[in-house]
């Protein structure tokens, strides 16, 4: 069963927060309570230099500087031994895994206006120019009530994000109701529920503060415990002008 639980865990298939969670506790306490009588022993080089590791642990993990596309593994121990190469880095612009569109599922449109409502480019904005995001999400009634919907915004360098809460003027800028906002430097959380064939509609104040180029990061859309419920629109780039 152990080998089992593991299997799932480690293919691509998405879980929630509470199933992998109770999966990794599963496995823990097993592990704690049967201790191996087998160590975990194996040799490996990485960019010509080479390791070894000698442990009673189950699992173990050595942070290596990965250049090369090649790296050996040899398990000299007489334990089955599991390998994964973990890479970090930092994605280029643009460069996002959301998943795809579906507008029969979440149907999500993005746009940038005025104070006065009208649509505005935000390719290029004026420096000092105030305007507003303005997200627009409907639920299709095809998979029923959505709770816990997050949609997440991230805006560039060179916009400022008004609060209107520490100004005491949300009234100027009205949104639907949501259950929580959370406002940061440079991007904005939001939290709500959406019922069968609602449209609910968000806006975030915005000033083009600071000269320069930038780039606009993606906005998405997602139930937090569903990962067939999402949207996202594409990033691009954005520059200040005087």
């Amino acid at each position: 069963m152990l080998t089992k639980v593991a299997s799932r865990l480690g293919q691509d298939t998405w879980y929630s927060t509470q199933t992998t969670s109770y999966g990794l506790l599963a496995i823990a306490k097993f592990c704690g309570q049967n201790s191996s009588s087998n160590r975990l022993q194996y040799n490996y080089v990485v960019n010509g230099a080479k390791g070894s590791t000698n442990s009673e642990q189950y699992l173990n993990t050595t942070a290596i500087n990965f250049k090369n596309n090649t790296a050996s593994i040899t398990n000299t121990g007489r334990n089955v031994l599991f390998v994964r190469l973990i890479l970090q880095g930092q994605p280029v612009a643009g460069q996002n895994n959301f998943l795809p569109n579906n507008p029969e599922v979440l149907d999500m449109n993005v746009s940038y206006k005025t104070l006065k409502g009208l649509t505005l480019d935000p390719t290029t904005l004026k420096q000092g120019t105030d305007f507003y995001a303005e997200v627009t999400v409907k639920n299709p009634g095809k998979m029923g009530y959505y709770e816990q919907m997050a949609l997440t915004q991230i805006f560039p360098s060179g916009w400022e994000i008004i609060n209107t809460r520490l100004n005491d003027n949300e009234g100027a800028l009205a949104s639907a109701p949501y259950t929580y906002r959370d406002v940061r430097d440079d991007r904005v959380f939001t939290y709500f529920n959406i019922r069968e064939n609602e449209t609910l509609t968000y806006r975030i104040l915005l000033n083009a503060s600071y000269l320069g180029k930038y780039y606009l990061s993606a906005v998405q859309c997602e139930a937090m415990y569903n990962n067939d419920i999402s949207a996202t629109q594409a990033g691009k780039w954005v520059q200040v002008v005087k």
